[in-house]
């Protein structure tokens, strides 16, 4: 990785598209620190003091926005509204045959979707700016701070109507960012900005842990930390780049008087086919029934079962839902993304065929055999990897935003695989010493 990152600096086009990006993350990290009008900015830091460690429910979405919503910024919803969005567009592909339509006509149709996911952003956005200002007005978002019912001390409408605009702007801003990256920089402009924001919070995570900690003045802890994070991203590499090669031969056809055809190749299926995604997922649904609690007066039965039983994450009836909606979603997801009976049709359209099984539904059903095999697990494994936060929580006392969570892992390790094999494969186009030694 170090190499091509080297070799990458050493061309012209390739080092302006470094520093290009590397320019872009300057101005996003600068803009996660700007405060949004209508905020008392020294009420808001002593309630970061004082809820240190326990973030609570915005926990998952403060990671995703690198601090900056606890903070309440500029770029506060950070990239979670497009996040959102595409997740949302993508399921609706499956259920709305005019996105699906869409979707099967190439560059165009896909541009289109894009535009649809621009436009459903900034709906989201204005949506949970709105929220966001409501809980900070309401004191709800430092629970147990003195200070919080004063952190938006001018509660008119003019004021809230103005931060809510501010944040969505922002977050147009940090859609604007990722796009230039992706079109300027080198690829995957909003993965890049979400691992940007993931990492930002790793050092004040592990030197937390560190302050913490009781054994040789924190640094046992640190270390024990610091050797499970290589032995999770190991597993995660590991796990990753995992994948089923179904093997594919195409017939030879007569085209003329020329020949076409007869190549072999493979069709991967990852072990983790769904990625991320079921994990967000399960966050997000177990983080509903909390946040109706929160916000809800009275000491109900219910109200009372749902802070007892699924807000600290440590809880056995939590672990067991999480794991389990985990799996779910795994299964789901792969489901609604790969479409056996559309790979089997156009490996048909095109003459291919597995070998041993017969073009057509037999294809499809046996791709959806391997799949199905595969994503158990898949799925398994996400779960065990979402659950090392908690497994911190009982043995270092660390907060529900361990640096070494299962989300941010699975992120930081994914979009730097692509990222470094998009470097490499820019360098194959300009640089082919490889094929000549």
């Amino acid at each position: 990785m170090l190499t091509a990152f080297a070799r990458a600096f050493k061309t012209p086009d390739l080092r302006k598209k470094l520093l290009f990006t590397l320019g872009i993350i300057v101005v996003y990290r600068v803009g996660t620190h700007v405060p949004i009008p209508g905020v008392d900015y020294q009420n808001v830091q002593t309630c970061i003091d004082v809820a240190k460690g326990n973030q609570g429910l915005f926990g998952l979405v403060n990671m995703f926005s690198g601090g900056a919503l606890l903070q309440i910024t500029i770029f506060a919803l950070g990239i979670m509204p497009y996040i959102t969005a595409s997740i949302i567009l993508q399921l609706l592909t499956v259920v709305i045959p005019r996105l699906e339509a869409l979707k099967k006509e190439g560059q165009a149709g896909t541009a289109k979707i894009t535009q649809y996911t621009r436009y459903l952003t900034v709906a989201l956005a204005i949506l949970q700016g709105t929220g966001l200002v409501a809980t900070a007005r309401s004191g709800a978002l430092f629970s147990g701070c003195p200070v919080a019912g004063q952190i938006v001390p001018d509660q008119s409408i003019f004021v809230t109507v103005t931060m809510v605009i501010v944040m969505t702007a922002g977050t147009a801003v940090v859609m604007w960012l990722g796009e230039l990256i992706t079109d300027r920089g080198i690829g995957n402009g909003m993965s890049i900005l979400m691992f940007i924001s993931i990492a930002a919070t790793f050092p004040s995570a592990l030197w937390a842990i560190k302050q913490q900690g009781t054994l040789a003045d924190g640094w046992i802890e640190f270390g024990t930390v610091i050797l499970v994070g290589l032995f999770m991203v190991g597993l995660v590499v590991f796990v990753e780049q995992a994948q089923r090669r179904i093997p594919v031969q195409y017939a030879k056809r007569m085209i003329g008087r020329r020949a076409y055809g007869g190549t072999s190749t493979y069709i991967p299926l990852k072990v983790n086919q769904a990625g991320v995604i079921p994990v967000i997922f399960a966050s997000s649904l177990l983080y509903i029934p909390a946040l109706i609690a929160q916000f809800s007066s009275g000491t109900s039965g219910w109200k009372t079962w749902i802070e007892a039983h699924l807000v600290q994450g440590d809880h056995p009836i939590y672990i067991t839902l999480y794991f389990l909606l985990i799996v779910f979603f795994a299964f789901f997801y792969v489901a609604i993304s790969f479409n056996p009976e559309e790979v089997a049709d156009n490996m048909k359209k095109y003459g291919g065929f597995i070998p041993g099984i017969r073009a057509g539904r037999p294809t499809a059903e046996y791709l959806s055999y391997v799949l199905n095999r595969i994503t158990w697990p898949g799925s398994l494994y996400l779960g065990l990897i979402a659950l090392v936060p908690t497994m911190a929580l009982v043995g270092f006392g660390a907060n529900q935003n361990f640096p070494f969570g299962g989300t941010s892992i699975l992120i930081i390790v994914g979009v730097g695989l692509e990222t470094v094999k998009q470097i490499e494969s820019q360098l194959q186009q300009r640089n082919y010493e490889g094929f000549l030694r």
